[in-house]
């Protein structure tokens, strides 16, 4: 049965392409969609772009017919601009002028005139709320999202293997065809190993017996990096092994790195620490520096018209990057603080040679970033659209590691399933450009309250 579905501006702004993703339904854009595109297209950032780019979209189709009267998509749907139902009563309790109720207006004057189903799109759960109250089916935009938060990705997985097997793993590895799982009723089954996918080995036939390993090429192979110690850091657990490993690899052959997990398991720390060790302790001109950006600082608007210079407008937001320099810098937890001046000197020092550098995310778009060690922290608050853009800006040689924590969204309109960071884990899955890992809330190190916290909260 063909459907009708009513779409909200803030669908056109998230995703400008989205009247594309109904397959053969009927697609309606209120006219007040437009009233608030045209208000929007000169904004600054990332709302002004897709604005933009949206309303190219409904000019293209403007062009093979009449809008008011409905031009067929590519897709197969129908899509029509719906300028009536001005006179339909809402209750008193919502004023007519507010944008969102001219759009229930128009979804209720649809709803009693026509005998396709009616179904809102809409990233506004407050409007999704009054759709309901009104018997209106309301609906979020799930073009974008990738799951259920669960069932995601993780990049890490136990499997179980002969003991015969592990006399020739570090050798030549383990076929992943030799490997198997099992569930608590005792029940085997062989996995489907992702390309790159971090695995721990276990013997079938004894506990203490454990290999760490990822897939390459249809065989579980050896850490390489299971021995290093970046800037002084050793591995403290099975996932701090796997990050190690997934950042120390080159970029050649690791140009992408998605670290997801809770506060306190030391994805910004670890991060740091490998790009200080290839850039200070063991400088091969592997890259020319570290640069690290955070979607708070703005990506999607201007960063600010008051006084002062980009780095002193983002400062605050790099706090937490100079947190963890601090612990870096001087591992000795005794006398790390004694004196402050000192350490402040030593972390100053790194900015003022160029070795790590801080931008606004911003600033990223339309470049070429070449020979770069790239952390974008707190990857969850960006949409899929800004992932994309910040991963097709990687030149040669450049490391681009994302990191973030799902659960953790402070930008309206995202959720666990549809953030940049859970996007860009799913779709990249089994690249063999991208490597991944989820670090487990047991694996917090920040302390034992940061860890009780991230287990029960």
């Amino acid at each position: 049965m063909v459907k009708l579905y009513v779409v909200d501006t803030n669908v056109l702004i998230q995703r400008p392409d989205a009247l594309e993703c109904f397959e053969d339904n009927h697609v309606v854009l209120p006219l007040v969609v437009l009233e608030e595109l045209d208000n929007l297209k000169k904004s600054d950032g990332e709302r002004g772009i897709n604005a933009r780019k949206a309303i190219r979209f409904l000019e293209k189709y403007r062009l093979s017919g009449n809008l008011l009267q409905g031009v067929k998509l590519e897709s197969g749907g129908m899509l029509r601009i719906e300028k009536n139902f001005i006179d339909v009563e809402l209750p008193r309790d919502l004023p007519e002028e507010k944008s969102d109720n001219r759009i229930l207006k128009v979804c209720k004057g649809l709803s009693d005139s026509c005998d396709e189903q009616v179904i809102l799109v809409t990233k506004d759960l407050v409007l999704r709320l009054k759709a309901q109250m009104l018997g209106i089916r309301a609906d979020d935009f799930s073009a974008e999202q990738v799951g259920a938060p669960d069932g995601l990705y993780t990049g890490r997985r136990t499997v179980y293997a002969a003991e015969e097997r592990f006399k020739e793993f570090r050798k030549k590895g383990i076929s992943v065809e030799d490997v198997y799982e099992s569930d608590l009723e005792g029940n085997c089954t062989v996995p489907t190993l992702e390309e790159n996918e971090f695995v721990i080995v276990q013997a079938d036939q004894s506990s203490k017996k454990t290999q760490l390993g990822r897939v390459e090429r249809g065989r579980i192979q050896e850490l390489t990096y299971r021995k290093s110690h970046p800037y002084g850091v050793r591995p403290r657990n099975v996932g701090q092994y796997f990050l190690q490993e997934a950042l120390m690899q080159p970029a050649k052959k690791a140009p992408l790195v998605i670290v997801k997990g809770a506060a306190g398991t030391s994805k910004t720390f670890y991060a740091l620490a490998v790009g200080l060790e290839k850039l200070v302790n063991n400088p091969t001109g592997e890259y020319r520096r570290i640069l690290v950006c955070r979607p708070n600082a703005q990506f999607d608007s201007d960063i600010g018209f008051l006084p002062g210079t980009e780095q002193e407008k983002i400062s605050p937001l790099m706090r937490p990057v100079i947190d963890n320099l601090e612990q870096l810098i001087d591992s000795n937890e005794d006398a790390r603080y004694e004196d402050e001046r000192e350490l402040q000197g030593k972390i100053e020092e790194l900015f003022d040679r160029g070795i790590i550098q801080a931008e606004a995310l911003n600033y990223i778009r339309g470049r070429s970033i070449v020979k770069t060690y790239l952390i974008i922290d707190e990857a969850q608050n960006m949409t899929p659209g800004q992932i994309k853009g910040i991963i097709t800006r990687a030149g040669k040689d450049t490391k681009i590691i994302l990191l973030g924590d799902p659960k953790q969204i402070d930008r309206p309109y995202l959720d666990e399933k549809t953030n940049g960071l859970s996007y860009a884990a799913e779709y990249m899955k089994g690249s063999s450009l991208c490597w991944q890992i989820t670090m487990l809330a047991e694996e917090c190190e920040r302390s034992a309250l940061a860890m009780e916290a991230a287990e029960r909260l």
